[in-house]
């Protein structure tokens, strides 16, 4: 998804990750109820914004990463949930 579909361009040093929603059942067979779950940690980057010169964003749209718990601003675009954080915030990319 790019920037324009998105309807988002995030700013300086920010990106903008959909979380990914981990799975609703335990590896014995329960189903976990929506009340228990935990808040998602990982995401897909789905825009960047430019970054600085003291600090360029070295994740591109598309890749998978790794993020606290409770870090940036959540928002609801249609009817996808959204962050938008700091880029420093990201802990790491998963391959």
């Amino acid at each position: 998804m790019s920037k324009k579909e998105l309807g988002i361009k995030p700013l300086g040093v920010r990106v903008v990750i959909q979380p990914v929603e981990e799975e609703s059942r335990t590896d014995s067979g329960l189903y976990i109820p929506d009340t228990a779950k935990e808040k998602p940690q990982s995401g897909i980057v789905v825009a960047v914004g430019e970054g600085s010169k003291k600090i360029p964003i070295t994740v591109a749209v598309g890749e998978k990463v790794l993020f606290p718990k409770y870090t940036g601003t959540e928002i609801k675009l249609g009817s996808d949930d959204y962050i938008i954080m700091d880029f420093d915030k990201v802990l790491a990319v998963l391959k």
